[in-house]
């Protein structure tokens, strides 16, 4: 043992009058130095393996310590000791002892060959023998550790936890997308999760700041084109309104210009008319000839009509004629008309016909939306443009990076505006409508209008004309509807794969889905069974769209599996069939995606896959079909029929419920019908006999109730007159009566001026009246209570057109005391 020492001493420059260490000059120390201090001595896995703990002095003869075994590591020794011999010799501190460093294995070697030298007193012994006790100590807890982790091999003690520079590694393995800039595109805020056109709240696109007009002055410019034609002239305001009928027309709004029926009526030129007669059209549609002559006269306007029915058409033409009459763009300028739309493929669309129009009086259109080159359109925009059709968040990012501002704006359009407002646009398209002048044109234009939605529209139009072609919402009825009602989920694959080469041999088909995700699958198995098809949804990228909608509209590819995306404005003539693979969210968004089909006087089909779950949108599918008069079928009534809203409003038939009178529970008296002679009413004193016929409990409730009968005795001493000032004659129009509602139920009582808020139907005080007070009946058809002199009731509403008034025994309603029934 000691010969194989003495060898790797040889080895390693050590032994007997020879310098110790791995040929390493050492250190440096004066003579008399202190002890070194005494540390703690941690010991490093990777040099000591089980079994080489070195207690030397204690334990036999010294082992090796493990860093000799490791073997391969240290190829060129030998060239570094010759690099560290040559710098000794030249050193003068050559004949200093050397101290090797503490813990190090020469150390260790250092010691053990010491215990063997004549210099048995050495200073360093004692210190050295505390230090391999503690070595000792650490290397079997050492082992103890390495036995546990047989697995984790090469990994370091002293560095295992994480530091800076792993921890990043592992966060960018995790976050693939950390740190990526997205690009500036609408796509964030046009669709969601699902593939539906919804703003989300990763990306919002800030309004643009308000501006104060009264600081700009704005040149005049002309806003009414219409002269209305003699034939129109000369019809009587009878045959006026029998157009309208005939046109199934509805206007609303102050003075409303007269429709046209022709063409010639509208009084464009013959440039403008080239054009027309060169897009095949023969006659302007219904909602053409109102909205036309409403849109030249330079009025601003809500148009509702069904899809398909040439609405674009409608706010293009006066658009040009507007154009045409003001001064040519200099640079610098922004456009003249500005159409703002929800989505990409509706904004392409509406660019297209203005390009096609436009041409006849060479006017240029550019085409602004999110996912298109920000460089491209802010280059075209600079160059000058007299229209814009824009997507509203892009529209914002080019005017605040100056790209084109809205000064020169006087004609402003919101296609499809219902959806921009549904989508959360609404700051955004108010803030567009702020900044341009105050005296602008602005048309509305959808095919489906909410009141809501509608109230906040009119928010940015000035005294407008709502213009309705058909019913608001309804479905085109050169659309045949058929809904399917099938057992399960994947029957509906079943069905689909059965009829699909039929309905491909008709013509293009569009596959709606409601989620991105179920579009993708749907497709990718609709190509496993070898059909050839596109796939349209908000996730991708620009050009595959464009790409998609390009080839589906050339009919390269004869099915299109599409979200929502392309529920919207979507005019392409060759598709004959729609079908909803998924219901819609909606029904309004069933309305425009049946809408693809069937278009400009066209005839389509659209399937819609029903399962039982789907019994909600049953009953909205029910009435949408009923309006477009479809056939409905008994199956898909029996689904809407398990609705409960559903069969609730479609039977308001039948008797009546009986009215709760003849002394019935609470102590209410019997009284006599509405409006008869008998009726007698009593004086305030004995309407409050009736409260004593019914005593409460003490306790809270008996509070309450006091309470309560307190304030509504005041109420009534001071307000109830005599029923001979205003005798209601049983089945007599409620239109005259001021004080009456016919809701079907108690839905306004008569309160004082200061109480008149509280009234309203769901106001507690209301409710209390209903429900706790003798005198009142709480039954159902007490639909009338009379209003008196002394408060104002132009708020309560008359709600259908006849009081519901029964005869004497029958008791109606009369509020009061004495007298007996008839």
């Amino acid at each position: 043992m000691e010969k194989d020492i003495a060898d790797i001493m040889n080895w390693n420059k050590g032994g007997p009058g020879t310098k110790r260490g791995f040929g390493f000059g050492g250190f440096a120390i004066a003579p008399g130095k202190k002890e070194e201090p005494k540390l703690p001595s941690q010991s490093h896995s990777a040099f000591g393996t089980p079994g080489s703990s070195a207690a030397f002095g204690k334990s036999g003869p010294p082992q090796l310590p493990s860093f000799y075994k490791i073997g391969s590591k240290r190829a060129n020794f030998d060239e570094e000791n010759a690099y560290f011999e040559d710098e000794e010799e030249d050193s003068g501190n050559v004949d200093l002892p050397y101290i090797p460093a503490e813990n190090s294995p020469t150390r260790q070697q250092f010691n053990s060959k010491s215990g063997d030298s004549d210099s048995e007193d050495d200073p360093l012994e004692a210190f050295m023998a505390e230090v391999e006790d503690q070595a000792a100590r650490d290397m079997k807890r050492l082992e103890e550790k390495d036995k546990e982790r047989k697995n984790t091999k090469g990994i370091r003690d002293d560095i295992e936890e994480e530091d800076d520079q792993e921890a990043y590694f592992r966060y960018m393995a995790e976050n693939p997308t950390a740190g990526v800039v997205p690009e500036e595109e609408e796509d964030n805020l046009e669709y969601d999760s699902d593939g539906n056109p919804i703003a989300p709240s990763k990306k919002v696109i800030d309004p643009l700041p308000p501006i104060d007009h009264s600081e700009i002055e704005y040149p005049p410019f002309e806003k009414n084109f219409y002269e209305e034609h003699e034939e129109i002239s000369s019809l009587t305001p009878q045959q006026i309104v029998e157009l309208r009928h005939k046109l199934n027309l509805r206007v609303s709004g102050a003075a409303p210009p007269r429709p046209g029926s022709s063409f010639a009526h509208f009084g464009f030129d013959e440039q403008l008319m080239h054009q027309i007669r060169k897009s095949e059209y023969t006659q302007p549609t219904p909602i053409q000839c109102q909205g036309v002559p409403v849109a030249l006269s330079g009025r601003d306007m809500i148009g509702i009509a069904k899809t398909g029915s040439g609405k674009t058409a409608a706010f293009i033409w006066p658009m040009l004629i507007h154009i045409m009459d003001q001064k040519e763009l200099e640079s610098g300028d922004g456009p003249i008309a500005v159409i703002v739309c929800p989505t990409r493929e509706l904004c392409q669309q509406i660019h297209a016909e203005c390009k096609r129009f436009g041409k006849a009086y060479n006017l240029r259109s550019v085409a602004v939306y999110g996912g298109g080159s920000m460089w491209e359109q802010a280059k075209a925009l600079q160059e000058g443009a007299e229209i814009v059709v824009c997507t509203p968040g892009r529209l914002i990012d080019h005017v605040k990076k100056k790209a084109t501002n809205l000064q020169r704006v006087s004609y402003l359009v919101f296609d499809e505006a219902d959806r921009m407002f549904d989508m959360g646009f609404e700051y955004q398209v108010r803030s567009v409508a702020s900044h341009v002048r105050p005296d602008r044109q602005t048309l509305l234009f959808s095919a489906t209008f909410r009141k809501k939605i509608e109230k906040l529209a009119r928010d940015i139009l000035i005294d407008p004309i709502r213009v309705v072609q058909g019913d608001i919402g309804e479905a085109n009825e050169d659309v045949t509807q058929i809904v399917e009602i099938l057992p399960s989920g994947p029957s509906k694959w079943n069905w689909l794969t059965r009829h699909l080469v039929e309905f491909t041999s008709s013509g293009s088909v569009l596959l709606f889905v409601t989620k991105k995700a179920n579009a993708e699958e749907l497709a990718n198995n609709l190509k496993q069974e070898d059909h050839n098809l596109g796939l349209l949804h908000g996730d991708m990228d620009q050009s595959e769209r464009n790409k998609v909608i390009s080839d589906f509209k050339k009919k390269g590819i004869p099915i299109l599996v599409a979200t929502d995306v392309a529920a919207r404005g979507l005019d392409i003539p060759s598709i004959k069939t729609v079908v909803n693979y998924d219901v819609a969210r909606d029904i309004d968004t069933h309305t425009h995606r049946i809408g693809r089909t069937g278009r400009a006087g066209e005839k389509g089909i659209a399937y819609t896959l029903l399962t039982p779950k789907d019994s909600n949108f049953a009953g909205d599918l029910v009435r949408n079909m009923e309006g477009a008069n479809q056939h409905v079928s008994k199956e898909l009534l029996d689904l809407a029929m398990q609705n409960a809203w559903f069969r609730k409003s479609r039977f308001k038939g039948g008797k009546g419920k009986k009215l709760n009178i003849g002394g019935g529970g609470l102590g209410y008296r019997e009284r006599p019908g509405l409006g008869s002679d008998g009726s007698d009413r009593g004086s305030s004193s004995n309407v409050m006999s009736n409260y004593e016929a019914y005593k409460p409990s003490t306790g809270a409730m008996g509070d309450r109730l006091s309470a309560m009968k307190a304030a509504f005795q005041s109420q009534y001493k001071s307000h109830f007159v005599a029923a001979s000032l205003n005798i209601q004659k049983p089945g007599s129009s409620a239109a005259g009566a001021s004080g009456w509602t016919s809701a079907g139920s108690l839905n306004s009582v008569p309160t004082n001026s200061a109480q008149q808020n509280a009234a309203s139907p769901d106001s507690p005080i209301a409710a209390a009246v209903v429900k706790g007070i003798p005198g009142f009946t709480s039954a159902g058809n007490l639909s009338s209570v009379p209003g008196y002199p002394g408060v104002g009731i132009q708020g309560f509403n008359s709600t259908s057109a006849s009081i519901n008034s029964r005869e004497g025994g029958n008791g109606s309603g009369g509020v009061g005391g004495g007298g007996s029934g008839g």
